[in-house]
């Protein structure tokens, strides 16, 4: 116990991660994992440092999108999580497993345990931003990362379906209790396009992307279409290979984001130290 202790001290002492990104949805199967992948790539393509927290403790799929197999290390500072050719860290219960098909069979507790040492436990090291994919639901999961780290931000994903638009507001109102922002919606599956002719239509129906982020407060960040290459090299674990020109927007959102939080933490006078000048703060 001492031991653990020990190494989850060391490693948050080496961790400076400037942001904590919440990809959510509260509905299985609209695309979670593809979202958070994107984000991640097109952020590193960016030049920001990016890590990945795979919170689906019990349906892992992001070192899948990313091809990655190796296993976590051990180091003085913690576990130090594999990376992506374009230096993007990730970590996933799968990476542990020996074999990637076998299932964790779980209560709460152990899931929430293992959340927190994904968080604790790990060496990120220096990044700008670290994004969690969470798994469905609004429950101990979901619940234990608003808890216990610190999100500053949640991107919400949905599909044209009303079904999946009621759900999605379910895990808006979990971030509202939770005091956390929403940054925007993303609407995965929303168009399909026509082999032959080339013309765009809604193979789901309309879209309910819009009323649903008025009612949450929240923008509409993208409308992403069905991508058969998309699908294809997401499953080659190619992710990073992936160009998707309708994620630009999303991608945008969280520049500005972490540009305009970073603005607000800086001082907004220089102190003493940086200006030359001389001050007794004993009397503060």
């Amino acid at each position: 116990m001492v031991a653990a202790e020990q190494d989850e001290d060391m490693a948050m002492q080496v961790n400076r991660v400037r942001h904590v990104l919440a990809v959510a949805s509260g509905k299985g199967g609209v695309g979670k994992s593809l979202v958070s992948a994107m984000a991640a790539v097109e952020l590193a393509r960016e030049g920001l440092r990016v890590g990945v927290l795979d919170a689906d403790i019990t349906g892992p799929s992001i070192p899948r999108l990313f091809g990655v197999t190796a296993r976590p290390e051990s180091s003085m500072a913690g576990i130090v999580p594999p990376q992506t050719p374009l230096g993007i860290k990730i970590i996933s219960m799968n990476l542990f497993l020996d074999d990637a098909g076998q299932a964790v069979i779980w209560r709460g507790p152990l899931l929430t345990s293992a959340i927190k040492q994904f968080w604790t436990d790990v060496s990120w090291g220096d990044l700008d931003m670290i994004i969690v994919d969470l798994p469905p639901g609004t429950a101990d999961v979901p619940l234990t990362v608003f808890q216990s780290l610190p999100i500053d931000g949640i991107l919400m994903v949905t599909t044209p379906q009303e079904l999946a638009g009621m759900i999605v507001e379910k895990a808006a109102g979990l971030a509202q209790q939770m005091h956390k922002k929403v940054l925007g919606v993303v609407e995965n599956m929303a168009l399909a396009q026509c082999p032959h002719c080339g013309e765009q239509f809604e193979l789901f129906g309309p879209s309910h992307a819009q009323e649903l982020a008025q009612h949450i407060g929240a923008p509409l960040l993208a409308r992403l279409p069905i991508d058969s290459t998309v699908t294809q090299q997401a499953d080659m674990g190619h992710v990073e290979d992936v160009h998707m020109p309708a994620f630009a927007p999303v991608v945008e959102a969280l520049k500005a984001y972490v540009a305009e939080e970073s603005a607000d933490a800086s001082p907004s006078t220089p102190c003493p130290a940086c200006s030359g000048e001389s001050k007794d703060y004993r009397s503060l």
